[in-house]
This record gives structure tokens, sequence and C-alpha cells, in this order.
């Protein structure tokens, strides 16, 4: 029987409100790489652009529906993170393990297209918040990273390498798994837990690299950003939270007056608070008391953009909301098995002959992710903290929102509608 190597797809994504700045990526091992340079201006039509970011969304929900199922407490992921790692396994995905890598991710773009989207996306994303503060009152950080790591000595098709080299930026880091997986895997967690200014530790677990691996694939989203008007500290105070099960804890209660948008549903309240520069934005998506359930099973993507987004009216909040901090550890590949991407975690099956070669022997053994956030009052003052609005007509009273049961919430990217992080709090 021939016999399989196994390839681990290792995916970190992380949002903060403190921090230190990524640690370039040059300084990290020996690379294989193609010699094309990534492209900085991927020519990308409008359409191809829309139908990334939609079928990203689909799935950020397909997967969080599938997590809401399971667990009963807070939980927190990066959407973006998973489908650009997995955009970089597809690449080299043929025949039906292409075909349900497509499904099960919403690509819709064929091949050809779908790497230059997201290269597209990511460089959009990295020019957001130049000159801006984050919250640390350093400099706005948004910084995808990926990386590849390659057992040395192992053969790589050069088209697959150019497909990274040109739309990811990423070489093949080259490691001894079959010698030394303890190290190999030392290596990329050091790697990781430098690209996430040291708050994901350990993403990869012991035994998870072992001597069959030939390629892991990883890809790290920070996020740092200033609330464009910063809550004051001295106006936090305790109060309660009423939970799922109509139990009441004490936890600090954040207050202060937004000018932000927002919209009363028939089950829900929502907010979007947007960060320094007004260019990425955390919406918060508050059920009725009682309607938690019904809110959360009935969101998609087409309710997001429909019911919340487009009815966004830019308001005078009186805002309560609490703290909150989660740190998650996501299950990643037994919810892709579930939603149908089966023949790629196969060793029977799976073909990623677009990697190595026809007589590839490769399959995913794993797929890892782990997620930060942290959310408080910090931040530093910004030309928009404040509106004074003078008009003619009678000045509507503060619409008024106090968050104080559980809720969702995502950020955004406001040009590209792209949803970075994605989760809720149930408990804070």
């Amino acid at each position: 029987m021939t016999r399989r190597y196994s390839l681990l797809i290792a995916i970190v994504g992380f949002a903060a409100c403190d921090g230190e700045h990524l640690v370039p990526t040059s300084q990290w091992g020996d690379v294989v790489k193609s010699k094309k340079v990534r492209i900085a201006a991927p020519q990308v039509t409008t359409s191809d652009r829309e139908a990334l970011v939609g079928g990203n969304g689909a799935f950020a929900f397909d997967l969080y529906h599938r997590l809401a199922g399971e667990e009963a407490a807070n939980f927190f992921f990066s959407p973006h993170s998973i489908s650009a790692a997995l955009a970089m396994l597809h690449a080299g995905a043929r025949g039906n393990t292409e075909r349900q890598i497509a499904q099960t991710m919403h690509y819709t773009l064929a091949q050809s297209a779908l790497h230059p989207a997201f290269n597209d996306l990511d460089q959009q994303l990295s020019q957001r918040g130049q000159g801006k503060k984050g919250a640390d009152g350093k400099a706005f950080q948004l910084n995808v990273v990926n990386a590849t790591w390659g057992q040395s000595g192992h053969s790589f098709l050069s088209d697959y390498l150019d497909t990274l080299a040109l739309n990811y930026g990423a070489g093949l880091r080259a490691l001894n798994f079959a010698d030394d997986p303890e190290a190999s895997r030392k290596s990329i967690n050091n790697w990781v837990e430098q690209q996430t200014a040291k708050r994901i530790k350990d993403l990869i677990p012991q035994g998870a690299i072992d001597g069959d691996t030939r390629l892991v694939l990883t890809n790290a989203i920070y996020f740092n950003a200033a609330w464009q008007a910063p809550f004051k500290t001295a106006d936090t105070t305790d109060g309660d939270f009423t939970t799922l099960d109509g139990a009441k804890i004490k936890t600090k209660l954040m207050r202060g007056h937004q000018q932000a948008g927002y919209t009363k549903g028939t089950d829900f309240a929502a907010v979007e608070l947007p960060y320094d520069g007004n260019e990425v934005s955390m919406v918060l998506i508050v059920p009725d008391s009682g309607k938690f359930a019904v809110v959360e099973k009935s969101l998609n993507i087409a309710q997001l953009k429909g019911d919340v987004l487009a009815k966004l009216i830019d308001s005078d909040v009186e805002l309560t909301m609490p703290r909150f901090k989660i740190e998650s550890t996501v299950p990643v590949k037994k919810h892709l098995i579930a939603l149908g991407m089966t023949d790629v975690m196969d060793p029977r099956l799976a073909d990623l002959s677009g990697i190595n070669g026809p007589n590839s022997t490769l399959y995913v053994s794993d797929v890892l992710h782990k997620a930060f956030v942290n959310v408080d009052e910090a931040g530093t003052e910004a030309a928009a903290a404040t509106a004074v609005v003078t008009s003619d007509a009678s000045i509507p009273a503060p619409a008024k929102l106090v968050i104080d049961r559980p809720f969702l919430f995502l950020i955004r990217d406001l040009q590209t509608g792209a949803i970075l992080f994605l989760g809720r709090v149930t408990q804070p």
C-alpha cells in the first residue's frame, strides 16, 4: 500500500486592543520560494471582489452556526483567516477534492480568479488605518500574514509555488518534520507567537506534527485599533449582565454617547462602532430579552446585509456595553467535514496533486484555529470623537442601547464588507 503523508493547516486569528508590532517573516528560516514577486496591484473586477467577500461571509455564518450548536458560552474566530488559509490549500487541490473545498468554503470563482481576488482583498486591508492610532497609542494595525512550511528536500511543483508567491506573498520554509517533528512544531509555534504579539502560544499541540508531516500552511491576522470615540474609564461602573439561563452576574459596563450607526429590528437592536479612521468597525447585534436563540438561528450573510447593515442610520446613541475578553480554540476540521469537505481529510481519497505532482500522497490531518479578542475603553481621542449637529428641524432624542444580555458581534472592513472576525458573548 502507498504510504500517505499528512498536511496540516494551522490557522490563527487574532484581534486585540494592545500588543506589539509584528515580526517580519524574513527572520524565519530558509525559504524555498518562487522567483516571482507578489503582485502589488492585482487586476480584479468589482464582481469578482464581491463574489469573494460574499462567499467568505456565507462560510463565516456556516461555521458560526456549527459552533453555536455545540457551544453554550462565548466563542470567537476569524473567518477571513480560515478562508485565506484554505484558499492556499485549494490552489493545490484537484478533482473531487477541489470541488468539495470550493463548495464548503463558498469559493464561487475559478482558481484563476480566486487567488488574485484574495490578493486584492489583502492588499486593500493592508492600506487601512494609515496614520491612525491603535488602542495602545501606537499605530493602527491590520496585518494579514501567510507562511508555509515544507519538508526539507521534498519536491513541490513550481506552479504551486508561483501561486503562493504571486497571490499570498508566501514561500516554503524548510523544516525537518521527518527526523525532528517536535523541533519543527516548536519553530512554527514560535513564529505564530511572534506574529500575534505573543498572545497565542502553542497553537499546534504535541502530536499534531509527526514524521509523516510534509507541509504546514499558516495564516495569522492581527488587528489593533482605537475606537473613533473612546469610552471614558471614569464612566465605567459595575452592573448586572443577564446570562442565557436568566442568572445575573456583576460585570464592568462601559458607558458613553456615540455617534454611530443604529437600527432597531423586530427582535433585536444593532449598533456599529467605527475604529479610528472610520475604515473598520465593530457591529454589535443585541437580541431582545428571550429572543437570543431566535435571532442567532436566523442570522446569515443575507440577513446581516439586508436587515442589519442596510438599515443602520447615523444616530446619537447612549450606549452601555460590557468590557469583554475571549480566547477560543476552534476544532475547525470536524466542522469542515460536516459541511462537506471530506475527501481532503481522507488519505485514500485526497487529491492534492497540484502541490507536488500526480503521484501525491498528501492529505489533511488537521485544521487548527485559535483566536483572541479584548474589548475595553482603550483608545485615543480622534477628530471625529465628538459631533455637534445643528439643524432647523427638531433634534431627536438619543437612541438608548443597554447591552446587559448576550449578544453577537463582528469586526468588518467597511469598504469591501469583508468579515474579519465573528463571535458572540453570552457571559463577559
